[in-house]
C-alpha cells in the first residue's frame, strides 16, 4: 500500500499554534463510519454522542519538559531531547551536534546539572547519564522546555507548560501531550460522569515515534518505535464488562487505541497488563476491542492518519479531512477534534 494515498492538502494557516479558551470549546467534527455523514459541533457537545454505560478510556500519560539546552565544557552550544528514563539518572536521549556527542563527552546545563554520553545506540540514540547534588527530575522540570512538536514553528512558553498537558496528566515520561485529551475540561469530565459514562485510565508515554515522519514509499515497510505502556486492572476489569455486555468502548486518542489493542485479544479479553508495543494500525487491521474514537487531525501521510483510516475507511476519512478544511478547523497538536463512531 502507497503512503502517498495517505496525502492531503493543508492550508499553512490552518496549523494550530496556540491552543483554544476554554479546552472544551474547539470545533467537533463528527464522522459516522458506516454512512460517512458529518457533522460540526463545539467539543462540549461530546457529551451528546456518548451514552450511559460506554467506557470512556484517557491516557493519563504526563509530558516533562524533555528539551534541555546545554553546552560543552570547551563552549559550542547543544540540545539534548530525552526520550525515555532507563533508571533513575539514566536516560536515552537523541541531541545535537551529532557529530560531537560521542562517548566520554560532558554536557553543562546550570551549576547543578550536567550529563555524560555513555553510548551511542542505533538511529542516533545516546545513553547518558545525569550527575546532580539535586533530583534529576526536579532539574529537569527547572530548566527543560517543552518539547512543542516541530510544526508549531515557536519557541516554547511558561503557558505551554500547562497548556501542552490535559487535566488528568499525572504519570510522568511523555515527551509529547496526547492530544485527543487535551480538549477535556475538569467541568466536562463531570458532566460525562453525571450522565453515567464510565472514564477509565491507560498510561501510554507517547515517544520519539510521534515526530519521526513515514521515510519508505510503502506503508508495510515502516517500523514503529517501541512505546512503554500499562493497563490498570480496573480498567481492564470494566472493558472486558463492556465488551461482554455490548456497551462501547471508546479511545480517547490514537495512543489509547493503539494500548488497548496491543493489551486485549478479539472479544475483548485480556492479554497483557503491562509491555511496551509497537504495533501499526494501517488500512486492513482489525480492531479488536475499540468501537469509537476521539481524536485531532493528523498530518499527510503519518502514521496517526494511516490509523484512522483503518478505523473508519481512507475514503471517508480523507472526505472528512477535506471538510474540516472547508470549515477552518484547526489541525495538528493544538487544533480541533473528530469523533469517529
Amino acid at each position: 500500500m502507497k503512503v502517498s494515498l495517505f496525502d492531503y492538502e493543508l492550508p499553512e494557516n490552518l496549523i494550530a499554534k496556540f491552543p483554544v479558551e476554554p479546552r472544551d470549546s474547539a470545533k467537533l467534527l463528527v464522522l459516522n463510519r458506516k454512512t460517512g455523514e458529518i457533522e460540526h459541533k463545539i467539543f462540549r457537545d461530546i457529551k451528546n454522542y456518548l451514552k450511559p454505560g460506554d467506557v470512556l478510556v484517557i491516557n493519563n500519560t504526563k509530558v516533562i519538559p524533555a528539551r534541555l539546552l546545554g553546552k560543552f565544557p570547551t563552549g559550542g552550544k547543544v540540545e539534548i531531547f530525552l526520550t525515555r528514563q532507563i533508571e533513575k539518572d539514566i536516560w536515552e536521549a537523541i541531541g545535537k551536534p551529532g557529530r560531537r556527542l560521542k562517548p566520554g563527552k560532558k554536557v553543562i546545563f546550570d551549576d547543578e546539572l550536567s550529563c555524560e554520553i555513555l553510548k551511542i545506540e542505533d538511529e542516533g540514540k545516546r545513553i547518558i547519564k545525569f550527575h546532580s547534588p539535586k533530583s534529576t527530575l526536579e532539574k529537569i522540570y527547572e530548566i527543560g522546555h517543552v518539547p512543542l512538536p516541530p510544526y508549531i514553528e515557536r519557541e516554547d512558553t511558561e503557558e505551554d507548560k500547562e497548556e501542552y498537558q490535559t487535566v488528568f496528566a499525572k504519570e510522568e515520561g511523555a515527551v509529547a501531550a496526547p492530544t485527543a485529551g487535551l480538549h477535556f475540561t475538569e467541568e466536562l469530565l463531570k458532566q460525562l460522569r453525571e450522565k453515567g459514562i464510565i472514564i477509565k485510565e491507560i498510561t501510554l508515554h507517547v515517544g520519539l515515534g510521534t515526530f519521526r515522519p513515514v521515510k519508505v514509499d510503502e506503508v508495510e515497510d515502516h517500523k514503529m518505535h517501541y512505546e512503554s505502556f500499562k493497563i490498570p486492572e480496573d480498567t481492564a476489569k470494566e472493558i472486558e464488562k463492556a465488551k461482554s455486555e455490548g456497551r462501547r468502548v471508546i479511545a480517547v486518542g490514537t495512543t489509547v487505541v493503539r494500548t488497548l489493542e496491543s493489551g486485549f485479544e478479539k472479544g475483548g479479553k485480556v492479554k497483557i497488563l503491562e509491555g511496551s508495543t509497537n504495533l501499526f494500525i494501517y488500512p486492513g487491521y482489525n480492531f479488536k476491542v475499540v468501537d469509537a474514537i476521539i481524536t485531532n487531525f493528523h498530518l499527510p501521510k503519518s502514521t496517526l492518519l494511516m490509523l484512522v483510516c483503518a478505523f473508519a475507511g481512507r475514503e471517508k476519512v480523507l472526505n472528512a479531512y477535506k471538510e474540516a478544511v472547508k470549515h477552518g478547523y484547526r489541525f495538528y497538536s493544538y487544533g480541533d477534534a473528530m469523533f469517529i463512531y
